[in-house]
């Protein structure tokens, strides 16, 4: 099923590839199983798989991971998931990790087994799925990253622990991640989220480029619905230096038209400017939205992510949706009672349809 996609993973594009490397670099014991049934920010270690770990975006996250930025001074037992293909990519990648002598990486693993590399995992970063290319239509997509993440669903149903936290950054990220919620039936439906956490960034920086003030400075932008171009960045219950965004910056035109549409095209502008997808910006996302995750957000304030969807604001259950919410202890809260005006609603709507003709598409295959 993997080898359709080595040629564009060599080409470090998004990547999901790998050899399983136990044998080549001796470590071939099993991990140790937890009994552990509830995660604690007590204990000092923590298991973290990343896949997709040749391609560029898991090469630019792993320095952050490793040096403390997403769950502090826990000590990470690490384990990179690719396919055969990206065998030597992965490799590199291993030495490079050994060379960096990182304090906090206690011991690497490497595979394209998800169910061993899975094993007892703490936190699961999808990084790896299969692209959309030209000519290729989205049913295509979907159905061809469903089989992907149905696979992966069942593995971290069977061998992570029941506390596993997933994050996916694979596009079409909300739908692959409602994908692998649905399949990982024993792990909780709030365990799983989505990464908007760029979209979040993307956001809240042209709206400190406009008021010529610091990222900062400014407060609770919301990106509601879908990682894709029906995306909705939300000023409305945002600050700049504590005053109304609104107020702040004063150019109804602007807000409404070119803010949204550039965030919304960023991803494009940004590729058709250095000829390859959005990768530090995307690794920084992740790190953002896992430390938020795990250690929470500062009172007052909210952050995007994409999570499973409980009817609020008028959006069906049983999507994966991108909500504001607040943080703590790993868990998350989708805010309540924010007021929704007319423009805002049918923005929703839109980003809504496109989400539910996604689901539709990916569970008719």
């Amino acid at each position: 099923m993997f080898s359709k996609f080595s040629q564009y993973f060599t080409k470090k594009t998004f990547g999901y590839g790998s050899l399983s490397l136990l044998s080549l670099v001796g470590i071939n014991h099993q991990l140790q199983k937890s009994k552990t049934t509830v995660y604690s920010k007590e204990n000092d270690e923590i298991n973290v798989c990343v896949t997709g770990a040749a391609g560029q975006i898991g090469y630019a996250f792993l320095p952050l991971l490793l040096t403390g930025q997403c769950f502090g001074d826990k000590k990470i037992n690490l384990r990179l998931l690719d396919v055969p293909q990206a065998e030597s990519i992965l490799q590199g990648v291993e030495l490079e990790l050994q060379d960096g002598a990182y304090p906090l990486l206690k011991s690497i693993k490497t595979g394209s087994n998800e169910s061993i590399l899975f094993q007892d995992v703490d936190v699961a970063v999808f990084i790896g799925g299969f692209p959309r290319k030209p000519g290729m239509e989205r049913k295509d997509l979907l159905t061809i990253n469903g089989n992907i993440f149905k696979k992966q669903g069942q593995a971290l149903d069977t061998v992570a622990k029941k506390t596993c936290k997933s994050l996916v950054v694979a596009n079409p990220a909300n739908t692959n991640c409602l994908i692998l919620a649905e399949t990982a039936k024993s792990i909780p439906k709030q365990n799983f989220s989505a990464l908007t956490r760029l979209d979040h960034n993307r956001a809240i920086s042209q709206i400190a480029l406009k008021a010529g003030c610091s990222i900062t400075d400014v407060k609770n932008v919301i990106i509601w619905g879908n990682h894709s171009t029906t995306q909705y960045p939300d000023v409305n219950h945002g600050t700049v230096l504590g005053k109304r965004i609104r107020q702040f910056i004063n150019d109804e035109a602007y807000l409404n038209n070119a803010f949204i549409e550039r965030v919304q095209k960023r991803g494009g502008e940004v590729l058709a400017a250095r000829k390859n997808s959005s990768v530090m910006s995307a690794a920084n996302a992740v790190k953002d939205h896992l430390h938020d995750w795990y250690f929470g957000t500062k009172s007052g304030e909210f952050v995007s992510m994409a999570v499973y969807s409980d009817g609020s604001y008028g959006v069906p259950k049983g999507l994966i949706f991108s909500y504001p919410v607040t943080c703590s202890n790993f868990n998350y809260k989708i805010v309540q009672g924010l007021n929704i005006d007319e423009f805002s609603k049918e923005k929703i709507r839109i980003t809504t349809e496109e989400l539910l003709s996604e689901k539709a598409d990916a569970f008719s295959a």
